[in-house]
């Protein structure tokens, strides 16, 4: 028997035999099995309003209050992400896709936007597809700018919270695969046709997992942290006139 559940059964025989001890000792004391039988039944009764209230409506407002410090820790984390490594990684891989222009003007996101604003980009990037061109892809500094975030990416694979988000999660392996694939070539200037497609399709796949991880999140800065949501669109890297410098 597993040492948890000994203590269980422990703990619940003690429960038990103190209970019985009591009702006993009251019996003895005021000779009236007719109070007790009484006392036992409403207690037993209010068994089931109980469970109701502590289970299905006080353990549910706390579970979605944990939920809600859960999502909250999770967006910081994000956050995190995007200011010290995302952003400028989305801008370095918009630079690559080909069709970059037919998506610019739809990616510049005003104050004014409301939320069926921003699900109509996500049904418009839907059916974009996030092409890679390899003509003039420059893996080396692509390989240096991942791998000087290589010690970051790995601490937010070890990080058990960000599971909780299956999109973002799938970003960040998608982004240590990547790193990985590049960290094993030693010459990245003459690669074979062949393999230059395959990295060209890790590549496509972090770019399609981090163009809707960002707009989600420039939606959740725009509801709740305005000012952080300004700096964003100040760099915005679909912006190609964006400016930190605020001139008006």
């Amino acid at each position: 028997m597993k040492q948890e559940t000994r203590w269980i059964l422990i703990t619940g025989l003690a429960l038990l035999t103190i209970s019985l001890a009591l009702y006993t000792a009251h019996f003895y004391i005021f000779q009236d099995a007719h109070h007790v039988l009484i006392f036992l039944m409403g207690d037993i009764a209010f068994i089931p309003i109980e469970v109701l209230i502590v289970t299905l409506i006080i353990d549910q407002l706390l579970e979605a209050r944990e939920r809600e410090n859960r999502v909250e820790k999770l967006n910081m984390i994000i956050g995190t992400f995007f200011s010290s490594f995302g952003t400028s990684l989305l801008a370095t891989l918009t630079n690559m896709d080909p069709d970059i222009a037919s998506v610019r003007e739809t990616m510049i996101i005003g104050d004014d936007w409301k939320p069926d604003q921003f699900a109509g980009v996500k049904a418009f990037l839907g059916d974009h597809a996030c092409r890679i061109s390899g003509d003039d892809l420059d893996l080396v500094s692509l390989k240096e700018r991942l791998l000087s975030r290589e010690d970051f990416i790995i601490r937010l694979v070890e990080n058990p919270m960000i599971f909780e988000h299956e999109a973002f999660t799938d970003l960040v392996l998608a982004i240590h695969h990547l790193t990985e694939e590049l960290k094993a070539r030693k010459d990245l200037r003459n690669l074979p046709p062949a393999d230059l497609a395959h990295l060209c399709g890790d590549i496509r796949r972090v770019y399609e997992r981090l163009v809707p991880s960002w707009l989600h999140y420039m939606e959740y800065l725009k509801k709740n942290y305005p000012y952080l949501f300004s700096l964003a669109m100040r760099t915005n890297p679909y912006d190609e006139h964006a400016s930190v410098t605020i001139t008006s």
